[in-house]
């Protein structure tokens, strides 16, 4: 992540960016928590395929960089949501961005199979 020039390191920002959304199921959290907070179990439900700690994982790597929110209600059946934080939702114009270049790409016929 830091680039030695001279004396003095520079964090590359591409590089953060990517290491926080790195990872096969991120993207896929993010696309569906871009329009409302959710529980978990509602996040479960959208992505069958993500194992139970999987999710736990990509959610709490989520929190830690700030993107997502957690919200964990003293209730019974306990109960937690998940939203995006104010950066979380900026990176939402980054997915769009990157969906709409995908598309292109896909247009051109450039995917190896």
């Amino acid at each position: 992540m830091k680039k030695k020039t001279g004396e003095s390191e520079k964090i590359c920002p591409v590089e953060v960016a990517l290491n926080i959304i790195d990872g096969k199921w991120k993207l896929r959290i993010l696309y569906f928590l871009q329009d409302k907070t959710l529980r978990y179990n509602e996040i479960q439900e959208k992505i069958p395929a993500i194992t139970q700690k999987v999710l736990t994982t990509q959610l709490r790597q989520l929190e830690k960089d700030g993107i997502v929110i957690r919200r964990a209600y003293a209730e019974i059946p306990p109960r937690v949501e998940y939203s995006l934080t104010p950066i979380g939702e900026k990176l939402i114009n980054v997915y769009k961005a990157l969906n709409t270049w995908a598309l292109e790409y896909i247009d051109q016929n450039l995917i190896r199979k």
